[in-house]
């Protein structure tokens, strides 16, 4: 028998007192396929925790592989502390509640006292929550952006950033040696509670957080704050943070969609909850058509990043990721230098696929850029490493091209109810001047270059999917071109190798001429092959050019194997 048939067959034993998940199991008995995709491998735990499809199996998001991360999780940590604690948040995803109560519960039969959000709340909340409480670490349940059929368990350390990859690595050994129905210590939730092994976090911790929020204005008093402004939470947990937040700082014509307001972890409205996608924007848009409102802002699922959309004439152009990413560094820059609160070398922070204009505007105005890694962890990592040196102060902004920013130090990952309030000062700030974000990003280009980025994503689904990834990434890494889209190959950057002094990740960068750059990686949530692409011109046209020409080029490699056109 094959080991995912061993597999299954346990699985079905195991979780006949389990109605609705044993059924599931039964009703694919006769489907070798099926079996094969929930069976093949377990949900692997790395720094971005688990991430998968709603469901019954090893390869699955349900009750049982989130109990068995958690149990090991306990074992990590009560090998480390003698009174460990960890905070708890969630989102509006499906069995998301569900999942959040197991962990605590899980937690607290391992004599770990756990302090749960008695509602949804954004992802940066539980950073929050975690450095107030001084808690060992946190668990959120949420799957960020990914569709509805997805949930995810993300694992964060005691300085409120996402655990390192060393960590995460000594969290999935633990969790290797753990069987999930019979090594798993389990105590009701309720039971918990009553003898205080589980807490819920207060509104206080609530408003402590929007207040360290609120202290991240950069906006001069004098600036009038009168912009129409449409808000939806894509039915995420930004509802209960982002309108508060922008009221007290005095953002009042705020409209937020009916059909998107409350949380619906089905996404009924907006299949993909993405902002990086204008299919998510697409309910807010017509809203501020109707309402004649300005800008447009959607903040994801779990509300850790946020995408934006501003009006031009009859339409609303929505802003990228780098895009916003620059406007907000210069714009920071530019409020602070205003206010005299400027420290003396400041610090900003990018992952290295994020666009190289950063670093021309960090050189304009003597900002330290620090390159890392791809995931806001890296850049937690960052303002982490200045604190120990006595100079968090210097820590301005830091931010990464899928829409996440942080201008902060008061959590240890990108918060989309900062960046929204960010945004909207940006907008009052320019208004008053006649210019909209749009004219400002049209300045920067022609004081800095013409970028233009855009992200490549291949889906390569189940075993043999995995496979043909692997195998993409060892042919870029030892038979990389010379030539690209007609621009030289100037260096080819492997992040396996030392070198780089990041840590080891699976990524390859080629620098071209010019200074337009690719960068390929494995997404390290779904399974895709992500090519992300950067390219740079004197003139938009010619940005435009490079970046169509260096999509064509791996598109056809990735469906033909090729460089060459046949």
């Amino acid at each position: 028998m094959k080991v995912y048939q061993e597999s299954y067959q346990y699985w079905l034993a195991q979780t006949v007192n389990n109605r609705e998940l044993h059924e599931e199991l039964v009703s694919i008995q006769s489907d070798e396929a099926a079996i094969e995709d929930r069976f093949y491998r377990e949900l692997e735990f790395g720094t971005g925790g688990l991430r998968g499809v709603l469901g019954v199996g090893t390869n699955r998001m349900n009750i049982y592989t989130v109990a068995k991360a958690t149990q090991g999780y306990c074992n990590y940590l009560l090998k480390r502390e003698k009174k460990p604690s960890v905070a708890i948040a969630y989102d509006s995803r499906i069995h998301s509640d569900l999942f959040a109560k197991t962990a605590a519960s899980v937690l607290a039969a391992n004599g770990i006292e756990a302090h749960i959000y008695p509602q949804l709340m954004p992802t940066p909340t539980l950073s929050f929550a975690v450095r107030d409480l001084h808690c060992s670490g946190g668990i959120v349940i949420t799957a960020s952006h990914n569709p509805s059929k997805y949930n995810g368990y993300k694992v964060y350390g005691g300085d409120g950033g996402q655990i390192t990859t060393e960590a995460a690595k000594e969290i999935q050994m633990e969790i290797n040696g753990v069987d999930p129905f019979a090594q798993v210590k389990w105590m009701q939730f309720d039971n918990a509670l009553q003898v205080g092994l589980v807490s819920y976090i207060g509104r206080d911790m609530v408003e402590r957080y929007l207040t360290a929020v609120s202290n991240t204005s950069v906006l001069p008093a004098d600036v009038p704050r009168d912009v129409s402004i449409v808000y939806t939470p894509l039915n995420g947990t930004g509802i209960s943070c982002v309108p508060q937040c922008l009221k007290r700082n005095g953002f009042s014509h705020i409209v937020i969609p009916e059909e998107q307001r409350e949380p619906d972890g089905n996404f009924s409205t907006c299949p993909s909850p993405n902002p990086e996608e204008r299919d998510a924007l697409k309910v807010g848009i017509e809203w501020a058509k109707h309402t004649n409102s300005e800008l447009v802002l959607a903040t994801d699922p779990d509300c850790d990043r946020v995408g934006a959309a501003v009006r031009e004439g009859e339409e609303y152009k929505l802003i990228t990721g780098n895009e916003m990413g620059v406007l907000l560094l210069d714009f920071i820059y530019k409020m602070r230098a205003m206010a005299g609160n400027l420290p003396a070398h400041p610090v900003a922070v990018k992952t290295i696929v994020t666009t190289p204009m950063a670093e021309r505007i960090a050189n304009a105005y003597d900002i330290e850029l620090r390159e890392v890694l791809t995931g806001f962890k890296f850049i937690g990592e960052q303002i982490g490493r200045l604190e120990k040196e006595g100079h968090m102060e210097r820590y301005i902004f830091g931010f990464e091209e899928s829409y996440g920013y942080l201008s902060g130090n008061y959590v240890r990952d990108k918060d989309a109810v900062n960046a929204s309030l960010l945004i909207c000062e940006m907008f009052a700030f320019y208004k008053v001047q006649g210019k909209s974000l749009l004219d400002v990003l049209r300045q920067l280009y022609k004081q800095y270059g013409f970028y233009e980025s855009r992200l490549l994503s291949f889906v390569f689904e189940g075993a043999s999917g995995a496979a043909k990834i692997k195998e993409m990434m060892r042919v870029l890494r030892e038979m990389p071109p010379h030539e690209v889209a007609g621009l030289e190959v100037m260096h080819v950057v492997d992040y396996q190798n030392d070198e780089t002094g990041l840590p080891r990740s699976n990524v390859i960068r080629f620098l071209l001429k010019g200074g337009t750059e690719v960068v390929a990686r494995p997404s390290g949530t779904e399974p895709k092959l992500k090519v992300y692409l950067n390219g740079v011109g004197k003139t938009a046209e010619e940005g435009h050019k490079i970046v169509a020409a260096l999509s064509e080029l791996f598109t056809r490699w990735v469906r033909s194997g090729s460089w060459e056109e046949k």
